[in-house]
């Protein structure tokens, strides 16, 4: 809305309105004002959360200083969609498709985040939402982002086509289903299973004090450098990566998330004052999805987001492992001592601080990696 107040000031030739057409500019106080946010309405939101005795169910699964966090206050998502939304609003053009985009998809996945904590806290069932409820909105949100990014392309003349690391070949989707107006069939599908995924590996990345909200705010940071690129003609012809018209407003909502984050963790790094739950977990994770979406970057998030699918990934391998070995010996074994991914570490006895620290150091690396392999085309 800002953005529009001093566009119209500028035209009336008031000296300096005109800064606000930078995006780096308005992107530099949606970070400082993300963070504000957060600090300012955190300590409140956190009493309230404590009031209303919405606090953490904690099943013991004997780790070190586990059960000291029971009753600590859940659903601190809250700050974080506020944190974000609130300066997306303010300094982003509001009418451009891709901000809209992003706002559904933070405030539908946190919707669904924040069901599944009410669910948790006040019906008093560990389990949540149904897997299939949820597996059916994040779907729906998958379909919404897919027809819009469709039908946009569509007027712009942007062919369906993705970024690869390395290759300096595009992606097309237009070549796994040959013919006209054929692509959406396998467009669709894939931004679904990136929706999910997405959403999914960040919600089981939340398992100890500040790790999903750290690694978020770093992945945000390369992914906010890729959108300025990918927006900017002059960088993406130098990248050779796909331009995307009008996707520059992108980084000014992606440095409202990393501000959102960064002023969260006040409250949530160890020991944590309170947890984002599904609220904030899901609403980062539907942001990042729609964000790599946009700007073209979706199949270089394996490598980006290395952190998110490896937690994912040690899921499913003990899950499948523990099934695989239970049908043919009789009894189900396990790859890890724990998963996901960080309670294996915990196991070990290493503390919550340091594997934090230290897989967020790994995501730098991923994020660099992700810049030289784009660097390498």
């Amino acid at each position: 809305m800002l953005y529009y107040i001093f566009k119209y000031l500028d035209k009336s030739g008031i000296s300096g309105a005109g800064v606000f057409n930078y995006i780096t500019f308005r992107a530099a106080l949606a970070g400082i004002l993300s963070l504000l946010i957060a600090l300012w309405a955190g300590k409140g939101i956190i009493h309230w959360l404590q009031k209303k005795q919405i606090g953490e169910s904690i099943r013991n699964l004997g780790l070190e200083g586990q059960m000291q966090k029971k009753g600590t206050p859940t659903m601190g998502g809250i700050i974080i969609i506020l944190a974000i939304i609130v300066p997306t609003l303010l300094l982003a053009k509001i009418d451009n498709i891709y901000v809209i985009l992003m706002i559904i998809s933070t405030i539908w996945m946190g919707t669904i985040g924040a069901i599944d904590d009410y669910i948790k806290v006040f019906k008093k069932d560990k389990e949540g939402m149904k897997a299939g409820t949820k597996l059916i909105g994040q779907l729906m949100l998958g379909v919404i982002i897919a027809v819009a990014i469709d039908y946009t392309h569509k007027i712009n003349h942007i062919p369906l086509e993705t970024n690869l690391p390395i290759s300096k070949i595009k992606f097309s989707y237009t070549n796994l289903l040959p013919g006209d107006g054929n692509a959406w069939l396998v467009f669709v599908p894939v931004i679904i299973f990136i929706c999910m995924a997405v959403t999914n590996a960040v919600n089981l990345t939340d398992g100890i004090d500040g790790l999903a909200a750290g690694t978020t705010a770093i992945v945000g940071t390369g992914l906010g450098i890729l959108a300025y690129a990918t927006g900017n003609i002059k960088f993406s012809q130098y990248l050779n990566i796909i331009y995307v018209p009008n996707s520059g407003e992108v980084v000014v909502f992606l440095a409202a998330v990393i501000g959102a984050c960064l002023g969260f963790l006040w409250y949530n790094g160890y020991p944590a004052q309170v947890f984002m739950g599904d609220t904030g977990s899901m609403a980062l994770g539907g942001a990042i999805a729609a964000v790599s979406i946009i700007i073209k970057m979706e199949l270089l998030l394996p490598i980006l987001c290395g952190i998110f699918f490896a937690e994912s990934f040690s899921v499913i391998l003990q899950v499948g492992y523990f099934k695989y070995t239970k049908k043919r010996f009789g009894e189900g074994k396990r790859i890890f001592l724990m998963s996901p991914l960080h309670h294996h570490y915990q196991k070990k006895l290493i503390p919550e601080s340091k594997i934090t620290l230290r897989f967020w150091l790994i995501t730098v690396m991923l994020v660099l990696a992700t810049f030289a392999l784009i660097k390498l085309r």
